[in-house]
C-alpha cells in the first residue's frame, strides 16, 4: 500500500491517481527533463501531460543559479521555491504528485525538495507518464491555472550537507557515500556529462536503476530493502549522505531508501559537478 494517514509520502499508482484526479487538494507536476536537451520537457508537456499537470523545469524552477562553487543543479532558495509551489497551487493540506518520463529519475527531485520544505503529502508516480499511457491514461494539452495557495515551509523532513561538511565528516569516518551514477561513470569510464571523471575517494556506488524493475517501476519495499541492505552493509542510514552528478539522481536513492524503511540520509546536492570545482579535492578511479 503507497498511502499513508497523512496522504502518499513515496509512491502512487496511476490508478489511484486516476482515481484522485477530479478531487480537490491534488496538486500533479509534471517534471519531465533531457539533459542534452534541456526544453525537451516542455515541449513534451505542450503536446500533452497528465491532465490537470502543471510543468516545472530542473533548471528553472528546481534548481537555483549555477555559480563558480556549485554543482550543475544547486538547490533553489527555499524562499523562492516555497513561492513557486505556491504559484502551482500547493499548500500543507495538498497532495502532491510529481512524474517525469518514466523511472523518476527528475520527478524524485520535487519529492525530495518539497520535503526539504517541510511538505509531507509528496509522492512519485510509479512508472511515470510511461506507466500512465501504458494504463490506457488520458492526456491532454489544456493548461491548468490553480487558484494560488501559501505555501508556509515548516520544518524540514529532508536535510542536505555541504562541500565542506561532507569534506570533514568523509575526514571523521562518520559518513557512508553513495553515488548514484552508472557503474561506467563511477569508475571514471565514458565520462560525457563533467569534465573530470572518477569518483569522491571512499564512496560506494548504488547506480538509481538499481531500484527499478525492467519496467522501470521501483522494486517493492522487501526488495528495495534488501538490496539497500547490502549497499550499506551494516551501516545506519543516518550516516548516508547520497550524490550523483548534479544532486538530481541522487535523490531517487533517497526515495528509495525511504519507500525501504531506512530513512535518515542526507543529499549532497553539488554532488560530483560540485565536488571536482576545486582540483586539490581527491578524485579516484576504479
Amino acid at each position: 500500500m503507497t498511502q499513508s494517514t497523512g496522504g502518499y509520502r513515496t509512491l502512487i499508482e496511476p490508478a489511484e491517481l486516476a482515481a484522485r484526479a477530479a478531487g480537490p487538494l491534488l496538486a500533479i507536476i509534471d517534471c519531465r527533463h533531457d539533459l542534452a536537451r534541456p526544453e525537451w520537457g516542455a515541449e513534451s508537456y505542450a503536446k500533452g501531460h497528465i491532465p490537470g499537470a502543471a510543468f516545472a523545469h530542473l533548471d528553472r524552477d528546481l534548481s537555483g543559479p549555477i555559480t563558480p562553487h556549485t554543482g550543475r543543479h544547486p538547490l533553489p532558495e527555499p524562499g523562492q521555491l516555497a513561492m513557486r509551489c505556491g504559484a502551482w497551487g500547493i499548500d500543507a493540506q495538498v497532495q502532491v504528485v510529481a512524474y517525469d518520463q518514466g523511472n523518476g529519475g527528475v520527478a524524485a527531485r520535487l519529492w525530495w525538495l518539497l520535503r526539504s520544505l517541510g511538505h509531507a503529502r509528496v509522492a512519485v508516480l510509479d512508472g511515470g507518464l510511461a506507466a500512465w499511457q501504458a494504463a490506457g491514461l488520458p492526456l491532454t494539452t489544456a493548461v491548468p491555472s490553480p487558484p494560488p495557495r501559501r505555501f508556509t515551509i515548516a520544518p524540514r523532513l529532508a536535510a542536505a550537507v555541504t562541500t565542506a561538511e561532507l569534506s570533514a565528516a568523509l575526514a571523521r569516518g562518520t559518513v557512508t557515500l553513495i553515488d548514484a551514477r552508472s557503474a561506467e561513470r563511477f569508475a571514471g569510464r565514458n565520462e560525457t556529462i563533467d569534465p573530470v571523471a572518477g569518483h569522491v575517494p571512499g564512496a560506494r556506488n548504488h547506480p538509481f536503476t538499481a531500484n527499478l524493475d525492467a519496467q522501470g517501476r521501483f522494486l517493492d519495499a522487501d526488495a528495495l530493502r534488501s538490496a539497500w541492505e547490502r549497499t550499506l552493509a551494516g551501516d545506519a542510514p543516518e550516516r548516508v549522505v547520497a550524490m550523483c552528478g548534479s544532486g538530481v539522481t541522487a535523490c531517487h536513492n533517497l526515495l528509495a531508501l525511504e519507500r525501504a524503511g531506512l530513512p535518515g540520509a542526507r543529499l549532497y546536492a553539488d554532488s560530483w559537478s560540485g565536488w571536482i570545482r576545486d582540483p586539490r579535492r581527491p578524485i579516484e578511479h576504479s
